[in-house]
C-alpha cells in the first residue's frame, strides 16, 4: 500500500514539473495565433468563457496564470502573472 502511495505521489510531482505553462512558452504566443496553436503550446485551459464573440480563456492557478482573449478563434489580447 505504501509503495502505491509513493508511486502515485511521484507521478503527480513529475506531471506537475512538466507543466507547459512557462515563461518561455508564454513568450511564443503572438497576436493572430489560433486557439489550437495556443493549446498545443501551453496545454488545455482551466476554463473559457464566451461573450459577444470573444472567448476568454485562463490557464494556471491562483499563483501563476495566463489569460488569452480570442476573437474569431485568434489571439487578440494576452497576459500572464508570475510565470518563471
Amino acid at each position: 500500500m505504501k509503495i502505491r502511495t509513493v508511486l502515485a505521489t511521484g507521478l503527480m510531482l513529475a506531471l506537475l514539473g512538466c507543466s507547459k505553462l512557462t515563461l518561455d512558452n508564454y513568450n511564443q504566443i503572438t497576436m493572430g495565433m489560433s486557439y489550437d496553436a495556443v493549446v498545443l503550446l501551453i496545454g488545455p485551459p482551466e476554463k473559457c468563457d464566451d461573450m459577444m464573440g470573444v472567448r476568454s480563456c485562463e490557464w494556471g492557478d491562483g499563483e501563476r496564470s495566463v489569460q488569452v482573449n480570442f476573437v474569431a478563434g485568434q489571439v487578440l489580447i494576452f497576459s500572464s502573472r508570475n510565470l518563471k
